[in-house]
C-alpha cells in the first residue's frame, strides 16, 4: 500500500480541513510538519513540493496535490465521502455555504495577510481578525437559515461546509471572536466536536 503523506502545519486552517477529510475517509497518513512560524514553507525543499510555498500538500495515489479545496474534492470523488449533495441545485447551495468561509473569510484572516496588514501599526491583529471573522460567521449563520435544522450544516453527516467551518471556529476561539449569538453554529460545533474524525484532526491533537 502506498504511503500517504500530508505536509501541514498544526494550526493551518487549510491543513486542518484536509486532516478532517482524511480521517472521515479512514485513510492512515504520515504527517510532516512545515513550520510556518519558522518559515519552513519558504525553504527550497518545500517550494519544490509547492511553488506557492503553502500548506497543505498531500501525496496520495502516486500524485501530489495542493490547495485544500481541490484536495477535498479529490478525496470526495475517489473515496466517496459524500461531502456534497448529489442534486445540482443543492450542491451549488452547499458549495456557496462552504465557500463563504473558505473563500471569503479564511484568506483575509490567514497568517501572511494578517501580518502584512498589521505590521505598519494601523491595525492590531485582534482588531483585524474581529473585523472580518465576526461578520463572516454571522453571515454563515444567516445562510444556514435556508437549510433544514440538522445535526451538521446540511444533514446528519458532516459535509464540506462543516469541514470549512470548524477550523474557522478554532481561530475564532483563539482570537476572542464570539459566536455565542449564532445558535446554529454553536449546535453544529457541538456535533463536530463529538465526532472522532474532527477530534483527531484538532490542532491540539496533532501539535508537534
Amino acid at each position: 500500500m502506498t504511503t500517504v503523506t500530508l505536509y501541514d502545519y498544526w494550526r493551518s486552517s487549510a491543513s486542518y480541513r484536509v486532516r478532517i477529510a482524511l480521517n472521515l475517509a479512514g485513510i492512515p497518513y504520515t504527517a510532516v510538519s512545515v513550520n510556518l512560524i519558522e518559515r519552513d514553507h519558504k525553504s527550497p525543499e518545500h517550494l519544490d513540493r509547492n511553488p506557492q510555498g503553502l500548506v497543505p500538500v498531500l501525496d496520495i495515489d502516486g500524485q501530489r496535490f495542493t490547495q485544500s479545496l481541490a484536495i477535498l474534492e479529490y478525496l470526495n470523488d475517489n473515496r466517496y465521502l459524500e461531502l456534497l449533495p448529489h442534486a445540482p441545485i443543492e450542491k451549488a447551495k452547499h458549495r456557496a455555504l462552504a465557500q463563504s468561509i473558505a473563500v471569503d473569510v479564511h484568506p483575509v484572516c490567514n497568517l501572511s495577510v494578517m501580518q502584512y496588514a498589521t505590521d505598519n501599526g494601523a491595525h492590531t491583529r485582534e482588531g483585524w481578525i474581529k473585523r472580518f471573522m465576526g461578520p463572516g460567521l454571522e453571515a454563515f449563520e444567516a445562510l444556514l437559515a435556508s437549510f433544514p435544522t440538522t445535526s451538521f450544516c446540511d444533514g446528519d453527516q458532516p459535509k464540506l461546509a462543516d469541514i470549512c467551518l470548524m477550523p474557522q471556529l478554532y481561530n475564532a476561539d483563539r482570537w476572542g471572536v464570539s459566536y455565542a449569538h449564532c445558535p446554529r453554529i454553536v449546535a453544529i460545533k457541538a456535533a463536530c466536536d463529538a465526532h472522532p474524525a474532527f477530534q483527531a484532526a484538532h490542532p491540539d491533537a496533532v501539535k508537534p
